[in-house]
Formats: C-alpha cells, sequence, structure tokens
C-alpha cells in the first residue's frame, strides 16, 4: 500500500483521517451520539495538548499506561499518546494486582491513564512498585488536565518528528508461563502490517465494524486502524459481553472481528434450539449440508425449493442475529470448530480465519475474501515470508516483525534469530498453494515415557468439537505411561441441555456419560498414544481470577497442572479407562 493510503506514522493518525472523511461518523458508543472524524480529530487534539503541557508534562518516548475496557474513550487515550510522541503501554482490566505492578514496574511508565476511579485506586496499590508513574489520571477529565495546554504548534511539531523506527506500543504478552514480556512495537512495524492487510478487509464510509474484543490486546488495535483508516465507522459494545448478541442486531455491522466462541454460542444455541424438537436434528444437518453447497457453488436445482425453505427458517434468521448486514467476519486467538465454521457458511457468513502474534505486529497469514482455504489460516500476507523449520516450527519475517523484548535481550536472542526470523514456538504446515495450518504449539508437546511425541491441543480440540458442554479440555502426560485429561463444562450449555433432555443440571452421571460420549469420540479421530486413557470432570470451569486463563483466555498449563495436581494424581493412581 503507498503511503497516500495511510498517514507516516500513528503519531498523525487522526490527523490524516480528519482531514480525509471529515463529517464522516467515525466512532459510536451506546447510547451517545456518533462522534465525527473532524470531532475525534479537536478531541485528540485537545488531550494530547494537555499531556504535553507543563501540568503532565509527557515527553517524547514517555510511556504511558491505558487501563481500561473497550469503550471510546481508549480510543481518544490511544491517539492522543501517540500524537505526543509517547509509547502506549495497553494493561488488561483483567490482570491482577501483580500483573499490574509488573507491567508498570517492567515498562517505566510515568503516566497511566485510568477508566475510573476504581481502577485509579487499584494503581495507587501498586504505586510502590511502578516508581516511575508520576500521574495517575481518569479518563472522563483528559479534556481538562491541570495546569496550560501545550499549543497546536508544539503538538504537531512533536507528532511530525516521529519516525516508522521510533516505538510507538509495548504491549504485554499475557504468557503462560512467567511474568508476561513486553513486545517493543514500532510506528514503522504497525504501518507494515497496515499496508499488508487493508485491501484484504475492504470498506469505506457507511460500514460498521463492531468491537467488543479487549484494545488492551493487539488485535483490536488492529482492527481500531484499519476501520478508521478506510472511514468506518467503528462501533463499541456496551460493557457487557452477555449483550454482544443483542447489540449486533442493533448496530447491525458490516464487519466483525471475534474470538471462536461468540461464533460457536452461537451455532451451539441455534442447534439446541433445532434439536428440541422432533427430527431436529436430522432437519438442522440436512440444511447445513444444502447451504454450503450453495456456498460453493454446487446447488442442484432439485434442491432449490429446499434451500428457499431453510434459508426462511434458518439461514435469514441466524444473518439476522448478526445484524443482517455482515460481510466480513474474522477469528482469531484460537481454533475454530470446523462444524462452526460449515455452519455459518451455510447461513451465508464468512468467517476468515487468521494467525499472528504481538512479537509479529499482530499479523502473519490472513484467509480473505478471494483467498480461503477453510482448514487453514491462509496465506502469508505481503511482505511476511514464512516458512517452517526442521522441527516443524513456524518462522516469519518481515518488516512486521518487533525489535525485541522490552529489557530483556535474552528472550529477544531466543525469540528472533541472527538472520531476523521470529521463532513463533507454533508447530504448522504449509502446503503446495501456501496455505498455512497451525497444529500445536512447540512447547506444550507431551512426550509420554514411553517416548511417544504427542500434541495436546489436536486431542483437546477434537473432545471440544464433539460436544458444545465443554468449555475447556487439558491433556497431562508428560513422562507418564498414557495421556489423561482434566475437563471442564460450560454452565449455560449444561442448563440448556436438563431444559432439553428433561434432566437435573446437577446429574453428574448423565453429565458424564456425555463427556465420555465426546472423549470416545475423539479417541476414534486421533492415533493410538494419543487417545486418552482417562478423564477427570471438574467441578468449575477454568477462570482468569483463579490464575488458570490468562487475559486472553489461553490456558495456564501449568497453573493447571499445580491447582489440580491431586485430581491428576488420582486419575493416574487409579489406572486407565477411569476418573
Amino acid at each position: 500500500m503507498s503511503r497516500t493510503r495511510r498517514p507516516k506514522t500513528l503519531a498523525v493518525f487522526t490527523e490524516w483521517t480528519g482531514a480525509r472523511y471529515g463529517d464522516h461518523p467515525a466512532l459510536r458508543a451506546k447510547g451517545r451520539p456518533p462522534v465525527s472524524y473532524a470531532e475525534l480529530r479537536d478531541t485528540v487534539r485537545a488531550i494530547a495538548r494537555g499531556l504535553i503541557g507543563p501540568g503532565t508534562g509527557v515527553r517524547a518516548g514517555d510511556r504511558v499506561a491505558i487501563l481500561s475496557e473497550t469503550r471510546a474513550e481508549w480510543t481518544y487515550a490511544h491517539f492522543a499518546v501517540l500524537a505526543a510522541g509517547a509509547v502506549v503501554v495497553p494493561v488488561y482490566p483483567t490482570a491482577g494486582d501483580q500483573e499490574l505492578a509488573w507491567v508498570l514496574g517492567d515498562s517505566g511508565a510515568t503516566v497511566v491513564i485510568c477508566e475510573n476511579a476504581e481502577r485509579a485506586a487499584r494503581v495507587e496499590g501498586v504505586r510502590a512498585k511502578a516508581p516511575a508513574v508520576r500521574h495517575v489520571l481518569l479518563m472522563d477529565e483528559l479534556r481538562a488536565l491541570p495546569g496550560p495546554a501545550a499549543s497546536t504548534d508544539e503538538l504537531a511539531a512533536r507528532a511530525t518528528a516521529v519516525a516508522d523506527g521510533d516505538l510507538s506500543a509495548i504491549v504485554y504478552t499475557s504468557g503462560t508461563t512467567g511474568p508476561p514480556k513486553g513486545c517493543r512495537l514500532t510506528h514503522g512495524n504497525l504501518g507494515a502490517v497496515l499496508d499488508a492487510n487493508l485491501d484484504l478487509i475492504g470498506g469505506g464510509p457507511g460500514d460498521r465494524t463492531y468491537l467488543y474484543l479487549p484494545l488492551a490486546h493487539l488485535l483490536a488495535q488492529l482492527i481500531e486502524f484499519t476501520t478508521l483508516l478506510y472511514g468506518g465507522e467503528l462501533c463499541y459494545f456496551g460493557g457487557r459481553v452477555e449483550d454482544v448478541v443483542s447489540e449486533l442486531a442493533e448496530v447491525r455491522p458490516t464487519h466483525l472481528p471475534s474470538v471462536p466462541r461468540l461464533f460457536e454460542k452461537v451455532h451451539a444455541v441455534v442447534r439446541s434450539l433445532a434439536e428440541s424438537r422432533d427430527g431436529g436434528r436430522e432437519r438442522f444437518e440436512e440444511a447445513v449440508r444444502i447451504g454450503l453447497l450453495a456456498a460453493r457453488g454446487r446447488l442442484p436445482d432439485a434442491l432449490r425449493a429446499s434451500y428457499e425453505e431453510a434459508d426462511q427458517q434458518l439461514y435469514s434468521l441466524v444473518r439476522a442475529a448478526f445484524g443482517g448486514r455482515l460481510r466480513w467476519a474474522l477469528t482469531g486467538a484460537a481454533p475454530i470448530a470446523p462444524q462452526t465454521m460449515d455452519f455459518l457458511r451455510a447461513c451465508g457468513i464468512e468467517v476468515f480465519e487468521g494467525y499472528g502474534m504481538t512479537e509479529s505486529g499482530g499479523v502473519i497469514s490472513l484467509n480473505h475474501p478471494g483467498a480461503v482455504r477453510y482448514g487453514t489460516v491462509g496465506r502469508p500476507v505481503a511482505g511476511c515470508e514464512v516458512r517452517i523449520a526442521d522441527d516443524g516450527e513456524v518462522l516469519a519475517r518481515g518488516p512486521m516483525v518487533f525489535p525485541g523484548y522490552h529489557g530483556n535481550e535474552e528472550a529477544t536472542r531466543e525469540t528472533v534469530d541472527a538472520d531476523g526470523w521470529l521463532h513463533t514456538g507454533d508447530l504448522g504446515a504449509l502446503d503446495a498453494d501456501g496455505y498455512l495450518t497451525i497444529t500445536g504449539r512447540k512447547k506444550d508437546l507431551i512426550i509420554t515415557s514411553a517416548g511417544k511425541n504427542l500434541t495436546p491441543s489436536l486431542v483437546e480440540t477434537a473432545v471440544q468439537q464433539q460436544s458444545p458442554l465443554v468449555a475447556h479440555v487439558v491433556m497431562v502426560g508428560d513422562r507418564r505411561p498414557y495421556p489423561v485429561a482434566l475437563i471442564t463444562l460450560d454452565p449455560e450449555e449444561v442448563a440448556a441441555w436438563a431444559a432439553r433432555e428433561g434432566r437435573d443440571p446437577g446429574d453428574g452421571e448423565a453429565l458424564r456419560a456425555v463427556v465420555r460420549a465426546a472423549v470416545d469420540a475423539a479417541n476414534a479421530q486421533v492415533s493410538r498414544p494419543a487417545r486418552l486413557r482417562a478423564f477427570a470432570v471438574l467441578d468449575e470451569d477454568f477462570t482468569v481470577a483463579a490464575g488458570v486463563l490468562t487475559p486472553t483466555l489461553k490456558v495456564r498449563r501449568r497453573a493447571v497442572a499445580a491447582r489440580y495436581a491431586a485430581e491428576i494424581e488420582a486419575l493416574y493412581a487409579a489406572g486407565a479407562d477411569t476418573g
């Protein structure tokens, strides 16, 4: 993409978009009037001038942390910090006090912008461990910071002085082991990602992107950038994840980035409703089959009437649940069930799967209109080279790859080699047409006492795909004679199952039978050494608060093994095929 398609750096982003899109709507928050591109620019200017002014004294290169849920004020703060020539340090609102103290202290943040007084109090509580912090600011007060504001000319000079090689952000990865590592990302890194992806997503004035993902995550920030670059309207969720589906119908987005769980939930709810009726399962499966034929352009004339009937009774209702205008949906961060992809495609909703990591600027490969291969995470984006190492690890190289971890040269050397290849830690394969498939995490490999190498994600995903009741599956078996699993259930799905089957949701024996059937079906799909020989259904789901999930909802395997050590030992003590 030429530079005329985007600003020179993110520091002048809202100046660039304000000049191009003016009165077009840029931001929309629930219960508030839309904000135009001109208004966004003016607000960012006002906040940035206040940050630079002597009252707050943000200098070029200073670290400014943002602790907030996804909301319009996050975007104001984000672009204001960048315009001030400073470096954004996003902090997950779900982060515990230990992680909050680490991120603020390790980054050397001098200013922390907080969503509300409650979050500001949390920062004050760990301030002794973050000695560089000079100011803790509330988002709602950013337009009226104490002291005189810097002049417009001073702000313009600060913003235009920013270069490609300057840091734009330090984004802390929610590591599954050890404290989070700060990924240093430059304006040039993120510019390269935007150059590679804007045409693959597409859009323009009149389009709407619904955003509920945390803006502390790089993916959500990339969506923020791309939506505003093409003149679309960024619509924020109302603050409650429980309301996402109802809000989709209100917002009527054209673009929807999500994690697989949202799509899988919609699939599960529709399937449960269908199965609650006599012959419903068979009719549902036939409708999906017919819809897929139509999506592939292979619908025979003999099935045209059946397709139109299914469209009226199923497909159109599902499209309406997403607002009725959705033409681009993205899923990432975790594998999505193939059955869910088939269901949505049958209903006329294209979901594109992509792959990336913070260290790669957020994107390595992406399926997109015109180049889709289901079951893969797409081809490498323009400017990004991908190859598979001898041990199966995915390696990536290009201008979007980060320069290294903040204050951790050893980890940087382990991650980016002398030739510039980023070692992702993921295992994968490239097919003859260049499409990438991810098969698991290198560090998650299980080596049994018999010397068998097992990829846990293959088995875990297989179990999850067999039953909507299964929320999480964690395979255990390193240096053990065979693999076993810890399994948690989704309370909402259990309640729906109980209502559908006329059972007590606390009927542990019946629930275990459902899980057993899912495990047996999954075992039939994998190699003999990888088959689960025993499993335990835990009486609680995994949570971030318990320390077994990261803020991005990835499982912390070591934490799970430690928390449920007694259950694991009991499985092996009882022997195979029990639990």
